[in-house]
This record gives structure tokens, C-alpha cells and sequence, in this order.
């Protein structure tokens, strides 16, 4: 039975790897700050079969003897400061988390699990103001806001310790993707959740930034075996992971509104409080080379995201009453 280390695993993205991996027969490892909450809404179907142990990526100590200890054969850095709007309020605490991080983990794998897999989740906001279009793994990076400096920074420190160290380390450079267990700050949950609360009559609008803004939008459930197949290959490598398509903020509300009949425009209002200081008008993905060398292809269609999430949120709120 693999051993699989996540950070991150009460997020998005960790709780649907989860899933994956004990599917697949994996021991699941999370690590997870230590709180006096529990916030585990995410995996709690799975916490039982999860083992889930306390360590912090400000914490080079910590990191290190939880790989000692379980002697992983893959590591999945998910954990980060992910929020790309509260990086402009907190730029500091971002680059800590969303770049430091990343050192602090390869340290303690390139001590503690040196034969070990290293998967890093980048991110699509590196490419921020795009100089080609659309984006591949070759594409400059031109990051847009702390968020996307920071994982710029932990992209190329893990090309650097592969390179250096000859670790088995990959960046996964993710375009959006999304699922109702998205957090309700993003922007694509906050449509559906605002679309089923005015269907429903629990609210009468919803505030939004730049509804011009275009982003390829996929699937979180489909991406987190692209996670997978990267860590599966001979050689390590960098594989860009998109749908190819790209939709507006505005198309979104449409396609949210749409689901329960409603008309976005009489419900949708612009906010500039919501407006980034710096815009990423455009990322697409050109996921070329994921399809030839990994075989992986989105199999959830930006229309079946959509209403996938805003029936979740609709039957969140039925089942309160």
C-alpha cells in the first residue's frame, strides 16, 4: 500500500485527492494546522479513513519529522494562501505560505524522503498578464497580483531543487477549476451560491468586480487525477492543465441564473471594491502536452460545472429548511 502525503487536505482540491488516492488503494496522509476547531467539513466522509497529523508550512521542525515519520511515496503540496484577494491585504503572509512553503516541504522531503514524489501546485495566475495566448508550460510568466508572484516563486524553486537535487519534483500549472466545494469567496461559488439564495428568496442581488474577465474553467474532481498521472511518469516534468476554453464572469452568471430560470442581469450589480488593483483579463490553457504524454483530458463541461454547483447550493439551503 503507497503512502500519500497531502498538505492542504481540508481544502478544494486535497479533499477530492483524497478521494482519489483511497480509491486507488493509497494510505492517505493530511496534514493539517493545528487548531482548536476542526475545520474538516470538506473530508469529513473520509476522516476516518484518513490519518491526519499535525504539522504547519511555516514550520521547517514540523514538516520535516511528519515525512520522517511516515516515509511517503508521493507528497502533494496543495496547501497555500490560495485566496488571490486576500493576497493584496495580507502580501506577506502569502509569500510565507505560497512560496517559503514550498521550500520548507522540499527541504524536508530532500532530508527526511529523498526518494520520495514531489507534486507542487502552481498556478495559472503566474502567467497573469499574458504575453501569448493561449498558455502553455513554455509561456513567460507575468504575475499580477502577490498570489501569483509567490507561486512563481514556488514553480521554479521546485524546478530548481529537481534540477539541483535531482529530486523527483513536478509543478502541476492549474487553470481555474471548481466544484461545489469551492470556498464561497471565489468568485464562480459566490455566483452560484448568490443564484441559489435569489431563487429561493434568502437574498435580492449579488456584487461582483470585472464581469469582462475571461478564465478556463474546469472541473476540481477531474484535475486532481492530472495530479496523479504527473507523479506516475518516468521522468519528472511540468504539465500546463486546462480545458481550452475560455467563459467570462458574465458568462457565468448566465450560465448560474440560467439554471433556475432566472435573468442575471436584474440580479447582478458591479462593485469596484471588487476590482483587483492589477487585472488578469485573459488565461486559457493549452493543455497539449498533458493530453499526449499524460492521456488526460477534462471529461466536465463548463455548462455541467455550473449547474452541478448551483444544484449543490440548492440543496445546501433546502436542507436548512
Amino acid at each position: 500500500m503507497p503512502t500519500a502525503l497531502i498538505t492542504g487536505i481540508t481544502g478544494q482540491d486535497g479533499s477530492y485527492l483524497a478521494e482519489f488516492l483511497l480509491a486507488k488503494g493509497y494510505r492517505v496522509v493530511g496534514v493539517v494546522r493545528r487548531s482548536s476547531t476542526t475545520p474538516y467539513e470538506r473530508i469529513a466522509h473520509l476522516v476516518d479513513k484518513l490519518e491526519l497529523v499535525s504539522a504547519d508550512l511555516l514550520d521547517q521542525t514540523s514538516l520535516t519529522d511528519v515525512v520522517a515519520e511516515y516515509t511517503p511515496q508521493e507528497i502533494y503540496n496543495l496547501a497555500a494562501q490560495s485566496f488571490v484577494q486576500t493576497s493584496w491585504q495580507q502580501p506577506v503572509l502569502t509569500g510565507e505560505f505560497t512560496a517559503l512553503g514550498v521550500t520548507r516541504m522540499l527541504e524536508a522531503m530532500k532530508k527526511a524522503a529523498p526518494k520520495a514524489r514531489f507534486y507542487q501546485a502552481s498556478s495559472s495566475e503566474m502567467f497573469g498578464k499574458v504575453v501569448e495566448s493561449p498558455q502553455r508550460e513554455s509561456t513567460p510568466f507575468y504575475p499580477r497580483s502577490p498570489y501569483g508572484v509567490a507561486k512563481v516563486y514556488g514553480h521554479w524553486i521546485t524546478v530548481n531543487y529537481r534540477e539541483s537535487f535531482g529530486l523527483y519534483a513536478v509543478s502541476g500549472i492549474l487553470f481555474n477549476h471548481e466544484s461545489p466545494r469551492r470556498g464561497l469567496e471565489f468568485v464562480t461559488r459566490k455566483v452560484t451560491d448568490a443564484a441559489a439564495r435569489i431563487k429561493l428568496g434568502l437574498a435580492s442581488e449579488v456584487r461582483l468586480g470585472n464581469l469582462d474577465s475571461r478564465r478556463d474553467w474546469g472541473f476540481a474532481g477531474d484535475y486532481v487525477d492530472a495530479m496523479w498521472r504527473m507523479l506516475q511518469q518516468d521522468e519528472p516534468d511540468d504539465y500546463v492543465i486546462g480545458t481550452g476554453h475560455t467563459c467570462s464572469v458574465r458568462d457565468l452568471c448566465a450560465a448560474a441564473f440560467g439554471a433556475v430560470g432566472l435573468d442575471y442581469t436584474k440580479y447582478v450589480a458591479q462593485d469596484p471594491r471588487f476590482v483587483r488593483p492589477a487585472e488578469v483579463d485573459l488565461l486559457v490553457a493549452d493543455g497539449s502536452k498533458a493530453a499526449k504524454k499524460l492521456g488526460w483530458s477534462p471529461t466536465v463541461t463548463f455548462d455541467e460545472l455550473v449547474r452541478m454547483m448551483v444544484d449543490a447550493d440548492l440543496a445546501r439551503y433546502k436542507g436548512r429548511g
